[in-house]
């Protein structure tokens, strides 16, 4: 069994950029990406819960994609200017996947 080179991309984000980061990713070329809850966490001001929230303003969220090598300065470059104005994180690992053609 042969696995190949690839990134693994999470972003986490307020609920409410949801679309907004979804719309860079597709226009970035991302052909596959998973959305998850984030219910709760903490951070540099604090831990942190999205229960008994009313609304999804104050509610996060986290994107996980996996790419090729070669287009993660692409994905980089259009999910910027979405993060760069809103809480949120980004993080970037070496991983293996075992069909690369999907990718």
């Amino acid at each position: 069994m042969d696995l190949y080179p690839a990134k693994r991309v999470e972003i986490i984000i307020e609920s409410v950029m949801e679309g907004h980061l979804t719309e860079a990713l597709v226009d970035a070329g991302v052909t596959g990406f998973t959305i998850v809850p984030v219910s709760g966490g903490s951070g540099r001001s604090g831990q942190w819960s999205g229960q008994g929230q009313v609304s999804r303003a104050g509610g996060m969220v986290m994107f996980v994609c996996l790419l090729r090598p070669d287009r993660l300065q692409t994905l980089l470059d259009s999910v910027f200017p979405v993060l760069d104005r809103h809480i949120g994180v980004l993080s970037v690992t070496d991983t293996y996947v075992l069909r690369a053609e999907r990718f």
